[in-house]
């Protein structure tokens, strides 16, 4: 399950690196390039509400099997496009995929999972989603220089083929597949409010003369999330159920948490594209800095658990938000004469932020939600995650580009960091108020 999820956290953060090659070999223009990325996250963004329905529809075990098998040949088909339209086609495709395969996986882990276990399991579901954006830039980079870039995508496929039949061997089949109701207008609602808020702020990143209108679609997004939040709980067969709200424990990742995922998804990107464009250094030089926030995920993990354990959830999280909050915004005051050994430093602060702030949340989601609501909480839980992923790049590239019309790039760039930092303020607050005890059902 951890090797798909790796597989389309990769694919959705390492395409960035290969945008400039992809335009030459296909012929197409550098803006338009970015759809390559935006209609992938906005495919998943809509099509994820279908994924808990589907599950139930048709069984776990047989929903991802045809999740991964259907990235893989989409991934195949993005590698072999002879046209840019191709392209786009199959990226909708991926897109689907992914919709189906990241929730699923999930949830084939919670609901095998019990609650005291949730810290050791939380464990492996963080890591694809903190190694996979940390080792893009520095993979994609070394890729498109020494090979091609249709091998960023056949990647994908022996990963992809080993999950699916290492998971047909290790994964139970579902005896209790449930027949419920469609909740045809849900999905509608659902796909137009998160669509609508995607495409707005996709559209602001191509210029300023556009904000007007990214305002008004993302607007209008974010006032039909209060008529998705009435229709789901008032009808009798909702696309998936929305109590798990009440729970305080669930309720700090999908509120906090986003805004940390805007940062996690925000901070590579913007680091890889700040030492190219100010510094000047190649894509893969710049990935070599980078890759020091994977370092950071990964130097934390043997202290994770032994730092809950001793302070417990509420005062690790705390720790970790400050540390990605202090380090993000340090990245700054770094200047192309700054030694390697301090911007590495503080990539590799960020990273063990991440890594425990993350491992904090995933083990306390879902602690207090019964066996048999996880499923709604689940696809609750991926597509506000999803949004945030998809929004991080496009914020902070909306941000720079509005601060460059005061400042200079270069300290537009430098704003940015300072904003991904001021991000989490509110997660640290939220966090601040819960007891002393929160989450003691996870350890």
């Amino acid at each position: 399950m951890a090797s798909s999820l790796f597989m389309q956290f990769l694919d959705a953060t390492i395409l960035t690196t290969a945008l400039p090659y992809i335009g030459k070999s296909l012929d197409v223009p550098t803006n338009s390039l970015s759809l390559t990325v935006s209609i992938y996250f906005i495919t998943m963004a809509i099509f994820i509400p279908l994924s808990g329905w589907i599950a139930k529809r048709i069984g776990k075990k047989n929903a991802w099997m045809l999740a991964t098998s259907l990235f893989v040949l989409s991934s195949l088909g993005d590698a072999v496009a002879p046209t840019f339209s191709f392209l786009l086609i199959s990226r909708f495709v991926q897109g689907f995929a992914g919709s189906l395969m990241t929730p699923t996986a999930r949830l084939i882990m919670l609901e095998k999972t019990p609650s005291n276990q949730l810290l050791k399991m939380a464990n492996y579901l963080v890591w694809p989603a903190l190694i996979a954006p940390a080792i893009a830039p520095m993979l994609g980079g070394f890729i498109v220089k020494y090979l091609s870039w249709q091998w960023i995508f056949l990647l994908n496929i022996p990963i992809g083929l080993i999950a699916v039949i290492i998971g047909n061997e290790l994964i139970e089949k579902d005896d209790n597949k449930i027949r419920s109701k469609f909740d045809l207008l849900g999905f509608i609602e659902i796909a137009m409010s998160s669509g609508l808020i995607l495409i707005g702020a996709e559209i602001a990143t191509y210029g300023k003369h556009l904000w007007k209108l990214s305002g008004i679609l993302v607007i209008i997004g974010l006032l039909m999330i209060l008529l998705v939040g009435y229709h789901l709980s008032k009808t009798k067969e909702p696309l998936f159920e929305i109590k798990a709200l009440k729970v305080s424990s669930f309720r700090i990742y999908q509120t906090g948490g986003t805004f940390l995922w805007l940062s996690v998804g925000a901070l590579p990107y913007l680091l890889t594209i700040y030492l190219q464009t100010v510094f000047h250094w190649s894509a893969l030089t710049a990935g070599y800095y980078v890759i020091f926030v994977f370092i950071g995920n990964i130097g934390i993990k043997p202290f994770t658990n032994i730092i809950i354990k001793a302070i417990k959830y509420k005062w690790s999280l705390i720790l970790a938000l400050i540390t990605v909050a202090i380090s993000t915004a340090l990245i700054a005051l770094v200047r192309p004469n700054t030694s390697g050994i301090i911007i590495a430093l503080l990539a590799l602060l960020s990273g063990c932020g991440r890594s425990l702030a993350l491992t904090c949340y995933n083990a306390v989601t879902f602690s207090e939600i019964p066996m048999d609501e996880r499923n709604s909480a689940n696809t609750l839980s991926s597509v506000l995650q999803t949004m945030a992923q998809g929004l991080g790049v496009s914020l902070i590239s909306v941000i720079v580009s509005a601060l460059s019309t005061f400042v200079s790039v270069n300290i537009a760039y430098e704003y940015g960091f300072i904003f991904l930092g001021i991000l989490m303020i509110y997660p640290i607050i939220e966090v601040l108020m819960q007891p002393k005890d929160f989450g003691f059902k996870a350890l």
